[in-house]
This record gives C-alpha cells, structure tokens and sequence, in this order.
C-alpha cells in the first residue's frame, strides 16, 4: 500500500523507524556493506582502518547516527579530501545532497541523466553496491530486537503502525516479512516514498490529530522528523534497546492513549535520548 491508498483506520497512529530502532541491523549494515563499500568504490584501501572507523562515528555513534547515506557520504568524502587524498568532482555531489528535495538512487540516477559528473556516477554506484551487498546478508543476522514483535502486537490493537524508514523498501519489506512483523503494520514507508517528515506528514493528512501520533526512533533524524510536524516522540535508546521497547510497551503506548505522553514525561525521554547519544 502507499500514502496515497492509504486510510486512516484507528485514532491512534504510531510511526516506527526500521533499522537501529525495530531491526537490528543498523551497525551491521554500515560495518560489513556502507564503509567496505566507500573504500572499494573510491579505492581508499590505503587509509581503510581509519576510514572505516570515521565512517562508523559519523553514521552509528555520534549526533550524527541515522543520517541519510547520502548525507553521510559527502561528509564522509570532505574529511577523506581534508585529511587523505582528492575527491573527484566532490563539489558535485555535496551541491546536489544539499539542493536535491529527495535523495535516493532513483534522484540521483536522474540527475546524472541530467549531466551529473564523474562524483554523483560514483555515488550511484556505491549506493546500487550497498544495497546489493545487504540483500546478501543473511537472514539470520537481520533479527528484529528483542521485545519488537510482542511490542507491535500490542500497539496495533490499539493504533494504526506505519513504518517509516530511509531504508530502501525491498530491504524493509523482506526483514519485517520473514520475522512475521509486516502482519502487525498497516503501510510501509521507505526512502521510496520521501523522507521521514514527509511522509508523517502526508499520514497526517489522512485525519489523525497530532496530539495522536507518536514517531519512534533511535537517531537524530527520527527525533527531527516528529518535531518539524509536531508529533510525539518516542525514543529507542542505543545499546539498550530491549529496555526501551520494554517502555514502549508498558508506559510509552498507555500514555499516548490516555493524553499523558506530552509534557514532563516525553521531555524526560528526550533528555536521556541526548545523553545516551552523546554517551555511545
């Protein structure tokens, strides 16, 4: 189903982000197939170990976690170009990240179609690489966390549940498929569909009041993407996620239904979703 199909069925609508938050996937992703990508693709092999670890920084253990891969590569390419060696064409690529409205493969493949240079033909191709190398993980390393099913199972009787991720759909489809997740979720939202603030705000368009909707995530992105709509925000706590999803169950989902979730105890929430970052 997509947003425009899609039909408010319950009061309630909880938004979940998929990697790093529902799925444990997030560090795999970007430790066996982002970062060996980036080196392969620009043929940084020299400077890997350090790159590899930067890349992690920037993409899992920092404010920055969550970032969209294109965002994250032109940052990652400008601190290679500082510090290591020349980036082709660099500028190209940092100008459309920051003026393109959607980056995903299908935008940039259009803008090289456009005339894009030799850095957005790189970029594309690294990115086709990423997620071909994801789609060959197996399937027994790509596990919900622990707790996330019961906790859908939960919520779903009560809200409509839309995922809404910057994954590309075939990766979030065929994860939350084969853990029985999917049966538990009304509409799937990927980086397909537009960002993060995007899409909650065309789900509210469908007729949910704010107060209602509460966005789940573990990254800077997913909390920003709530405030730019004015919806609530639930955090998943790196490195504590079972706990949190516990929460999310026992407080989080009861609080959203009976009005208490905005004010002290959402800014509680935050509070700790800062510092555990900081702290990662």
């Amino acid at each position: 189903m997509n947003l425009e199909n899609f039909e408010k069925k319950k009061e309630f609508l909880i938004c979940v982000d998929s990697d790093g938050c529902a799925m444990d996937t997030m560090d795999l992703k970007h430790i066996r197939c982002f970062g060996p990508c980036l080196t392969e693709e620009w043929g940084l092999e020299e400077w890997k170990e350090p790159i590899l670890k930067r890349w992690n920084e920037i993409n899992l253990y920092s404010m920055t976690r969550g970032i969209n891969r294109f965002k994250g590569l032109a940052k990652m390419l400008r601190e290679i170009q500082e510090k290591y060696t020349d980036i082709e064409d660099l500028d190209s690529l940092e100008k459309w990240v920051e003026e393109s409205p959607e980056l995903s493969n299908a935008a940039l493949a259009q803008a090289i179609r456009n005339g894009g240079g030799i850095s957005l033909q790189k970029a594309l191709s690294w990115s086709v690489r990423v997620n071909q190398k994801i789609d060959n993980l197996p399937f027994n390393v790509k596990r919900p966390f622990e707790g996330v099913k019961e906790a859908l199972e939960y919520a779903h009787e009560k809200a409509d549940i839309a995922v809404v991720s910057s994954a590309n759909l075939q990766a979030v489809k065929e994860e939350w498929d084969i853990y029985g997740l999917t049966k538990h979720v009304d509409i799937l939202l990927s980086q397909e569909a537009g960002s993060k603030a995007f899409c909650i705000g065309e789900l509210i368009k469908k007729g949910y009041d704010k107060s209602k909707i509460l966005m789940t995530g573990d990254a800077p992105g997913d909390y920003e993407a709530a405030m730019k709509n004015g919806v609530l925000f639930y955090p998943i706590y790196v490195r504590r996620e079972k706990k949190s999803w516990e929460e999310f169950s026992r407080d989080g989902v009861l609080r959203l239904l009976d009005g208490s979730y905005e004010g002290a105890y959402q800014e509680e929430k935050v509070a700790e979703f800062w510092e555990n970052l900081k702290d990662s």
